[in-house]
């Protein structure tokens, strides 16, 4: 784990999605490491209860659920109590490398509504209590997909650029409110992430770049770096902005 900053979270309450490994997992833990009070959301309970194991009770709440459903969403704002700090949203799923030409219907829209949908409706649910605060911060999850074309499928790509998009909504219209919503995009990442291949044209089309371009596997935790510091005052003065961390992937 890269070096943590104690107390840096102390008093706050964050919501992590997509919690129970990855990205998630080690932002969770080192929000928990820095002091804060975590709400952990993940669709698997057994990653939760390792998660739980791991750090104790006291600065974690955890809730199982698809963070595209109405009633997790209210399960996680119950959890979070009269306040919450920050937002996490780093679920998502990836679309088989499926190009524009083969992409189905049930795979365009599930991948929309994880990627999309879901970190969305999180944000619209805890935008209210942000405002009445008059500060709070947002981190979504974006990817090398958000900011290139030759990184994943068409669903995948056309949602991290949505995403990309809504965070600049969010900072746009709110911010003068006291919010701040950024997006982190990563590059390759040692996760459980299901990233098959599906498509023989896309495996002769995106495979040959990806091999000459694609810069080493980074662990969780240098994204969960990258994504605590955007949540903490720490960047105070950043809002809006969708940070690379991908290993200069996106400078090739």
């Amino acid at each position: 784990m890269s070096d943590t900053t104690a107390g840096r979270f102390t008093g706050r309450t964050i919501i992590v999605t997509g919690a129970g490994s990855g990205i998630g997992r080690a932002t969770a833990t080192r929000i928990v490491h820095e002091g804060g009070r975590v709400v952990a959301t993940d669709v698997v309970a057994e990653r939760l209860d390792a998660l739980r194991e791991e750090l104790g009770s006291a600065a974690l709440e955890t809730v199982v659920g698809d963070v595209t459903a109405a009633d997790t969403i209210d399960a996680v704002l119950a959890a979070g109590g009269d306040r919450v700090d920050g937002l996490a949203n780093v679920a998502g799923i990836m679309d088989a490398f499926l190009p524009p030409s083969e992409v189905d219907d049930a795979t365009w829209e599930r991948v929309f509504s994880v990627n999309v949908t879901g970190p969305m409706r999180l944000t619209r649910a805890v935008l209210p209590r942000m405002i009445g605060a008059g500060k709070g911060a947002i981190v979504n999850v974006a990817s090398e997909a958000a900011l290139r074309a030759s990184a994943a499928g068409a669903a995948y790509t056309a949602s991290k650029h949505a995403i990309a998009g809504f965070t600049k909504s969010v900072a746009f219209f709110h911010g003068p409110q006291g919010i701040r919503a950024n997006a982190v995009a990563p590059g390759a990442v040692a996760t459980n992430i299901e990233a098959p291949m599906r498509s023989e044209y896309a495996a002769s089309r995106v495979g040959p770049v990806m091999q000459v371009t694609i810069p080493p596997v980074a662990q969780p935790e240098e994204l969960a770096a990258a994504i605590t510091w955007l949540l903490s005052d720490d960047s105070a003065n950043v809002n809006g902005a969708v940070l690379p961390s991908d290993g200069g992937w996106s400078v090739v």
